[in-house]
């Protein structure tokens, strides 16, 4: 009889849950609390420095800034920003609501902007799916086309290999060269912007063409879009392999035991004297 092995995959998970939680914790809650008494330390030394201003205005004015991020609007800089709505951003946007990234740091402030963001989202995410599907599907293709081309076990390997480190090169080692270059960003910053994007975490604490003292090329933000789309398609076909590859290690692993005892009754059977063979005609 075959054992489950559902109820390890969600205990594994739930840990899996857990200790990020503790790790997540034990990194960043501390450092959280040195930022805060930071800034509250940088805000009586504004009140100090300019008396004219009380607390209360100082809060309002913090209010101000807080509700024109989430609007989208970078409080640096003067009304010269470029627009977070012009072609190019607006196509940015469009694939970050698409590929479900949602980065965050900008949405709708209309009404009918976020009605037609609803219907967008309800009609592009299965598009969406339905096309990365077809482009994970020829990238696949063109692995079993590799593979057939050298059909000894060993060079298959290396054909995987070979497409799996091409990839790796395209969509996670050099786009963060880039991006550091362009965004001032360090290339830790860059990868981890790169990952967090092609695989739809989109945090929004890095987005690319936000930074209001850096002149971006009009089709900056247009090519990062296109790049998502194909970088999402490998990240999602290599998300797959990976749980393929995990699925049947649980599987053989909690299985094993079954195997061992079908294993015995097999020996069992080849030590007893072969029993005459019956034919029972059709």
């Amino acid at each position: 009889q075959q054992i489950s092995w559902t109820p390890l995959l969600v205990l594994g998970y739930l840990f899996y849950l857990l200790l990020g939680a503790m790790v997540f914790q034990l990194l960043e809650k501390q450092a959280e609390t040195h930022f805060r008494d930071q800034f509250q330390l940088e805000k009586l030394k504004f009140l100090q420095n300019y008396t004219c201003l009380d607390r209360q205005a100082l809060e309002q004015f913090v209010q101000v800034l807080m509700e024109a991020w989430e609007k989208g609007v970078n409080p640096e800089g003067n009304s010269t920003n470029p627009s977070n709505w012009d072609f190019s951003n607006s196509f940015f946007f469009a694939g970050t609501v698409v590929t479900t990234i949602g980065y965050g740091n900008l949405s709708p402030s209309t009404v009918a902007g976020q009605i037609f963001c609803v219907f967008y989202a309800l009609f592009g995410v299965p598009l969406n799916l339905a096309f990365l599907n077809q482009l994970g599907k020829a990238l696949n293709a063109h692995l079993l086309t590799l593979e057939r081309w050298v059909q000894k076990p060993g060079l298959q390997t290396l054909a995987v290999a070979i497409f799996l480190t091409t990839g790796t090169l395209l969509f996670l080692v050099f786009p963060p060269l880039v991006f550091s270059y362009v965004e001032g960003w360090s290339y830790g910053e860059g990868f981890y912007f790169t990952f967090i994007t092609l695989s739809t975490i989109g945090f929004g604490d890095y987005v690319v063409g936000t930074n209001p003292n850096k002149h971006y090329i009009p089709v900056y933000r247009s090519l990062t879009a296109i790049w998502i789309v194909f970088g999402l398609s490998w990240l999602a076909l290599v998300f797959n392999v990976g749980a393929d590859l995990m699925e049947r290690y649980l599987q053989l692993k909690w299985h094993k035991s079954d195997l061992s005892l079908a294993e015995g009754d097999t020996t069992k059977l080849e030590d007893e004297p072969e029993q005459p063979r019956i034919h029972i005609p059709s």
